[in-house]
């Protein structure tokens, strides 16, 4: 029997199954109900901030606390621009490059630090960001925020506001997943992968630890943006309370339920920010903190690498029962043996990921 994994192998069935996706998502938003599509546009808006912070965190090993900093930010730079009559297009890009700008400059700071030095540097983000928010009223409109409306459906398009709403949310961030499953699978994303498991080899291989960590922490800022941007569109308001540090902290909590290093993962978090806070809302808003706290806690128990890999470890679960075994508890003969890896094995590994890189320079 064929599994999954081995189905989706095929370019023919992968472009089948794409394009199946892509029609229900065209589709979806004309027969949902308001509420659902609006629920929808969040997920998507939030898996972008996780997406940007899988790529730091979860691909590169490296702390990062103040995500919703950059995403409070593009929506802050977004709603100046619109309301300032700035072309909209102009309106995303400065949402998605200020917060690269700003994360640039903290990255060149905070990279060269380590373990909970960068941490203390990320935390201080949101931290000092609230009370900023607040005092600069011409920018943000202080302790009440500010609004921007530029996603009413044109009258051309014969949709609903919340239709409208959803293709742009549903653009943006088909973009951005296909953009970052792009850089994670290409040359930068393997040197993300060796400076995550050991600078000292990245190094050795010529690869920069530091411009590694530098362009990881950029391109998660510039994902914020994006982030934010898309907020903006689905709410049209934002205030100091978008920036909180618990927000921050639950996007990280998102990323772990959702899977570290992981593309599909980013989008599972973003499912589970915006999901279980309805639900436990609907029930008793009191057991919001409660049933995040025990979700993220079974996850890291049952499943340390996320929601994301449920089907692998339930394949896993299926082939240990169905496997031969001898009686006295020894594997069959004709199973492989693993021998530990030698010296001379991790050095052969090593040069031939370096010849990779050289390669692709």
């Amino acid at each position: 029997m064929r599994t999954m994994s081995a189905v989706l192998a095929n370019r023919s069935t992968r472009t089948i199954l794409i394009t199946v996706v892509a029609i229900a998502l065209i589709v979806a938003p004309l027969v949902l109900p308001a509420f659902t599509n609006q629920t929808l546009v969040r997920i998507g808006v939030y898996a972008v901030a996780v997406l940007g912070l899988n790529i730091v965190m979860g691909y590169t090993g490296q702390v990062n606390l103040g995500q919703i900093f950059f995403v409070g930010l593009g929506a802050y730079v977004a709603a100046y621009g619109v309301n300032h009559d700035w072309n909209i297009l102009l309106v995303f890009a400065a949402a998605c490059v200020i917060p690269g700008i700003v994360g640039l400059f903290v990255a060149l700071a905070a990279a060269r630090l380590g373990g909970l030095a960068i941490a203390m540097v990320t935390i201080a983000l949101p931290i000092v960001g609230v009370p900023l928010a607040k005092r600069l009223d011409e920018f943000t409109g202080g302790s009440q925020g500010t609004s921007a409306r530029f996603t009413d459906a044109p009258d051309w398009s014969g949709l609903y506001n919340d239709q409208w709403q959803f293709y742009i949310v549903l653009l943006v961030t088909a973009a951005a997943f296909l953009l970052a499953r792009n850089l994670v699978r290409g040359r930068y994303g393997r040197s993300f992968g060796v400076v995550r498991e050991n600078e000292a080899v990245a190094a050795s291989m010529g690869i920069s630890p530091y411009r590694t960590k530098v362009l990881a922490f950029t391109v998660a800022s510039i994902f914020g943006g994006a982030s934010g941007f898309l907020y903006l569109a689905a709410v049209q308001y934002t205030s100091p309370e978008t920036l909180s540090f618990g927000h921050s902290i639950s996007l990280v909590a998102a990323m772990v339920i959702g899977g570290a290093g992981s593309i599909t993962g980013a989008l599972i978090g973003g499912a589970y920010y915006v999901f279980v806070p309805q639900l436990t809302n609907a029930i008793d808003p009191n057991l919001t903190a409660i049933s995040q706290g025990a979700i993220l806690l079974a996850v890291l128990f049952l499943l340390p690498q996320g929601l994301v890999s449920l089907p692998r470890v339930v394949r896993g679960l299926a082939r240990r029962r169905t496997a031969p075994s001898t009686p006295s508890g020894k594997p069959p003969q004709n199973s492989p043996v693993h021998h530990p890896t030698t010296e001379a094995a991790v050095r052969e590994g090593l040069e031939t990921q370096r010849g990779k890189i050289d390669h692709e320079d």
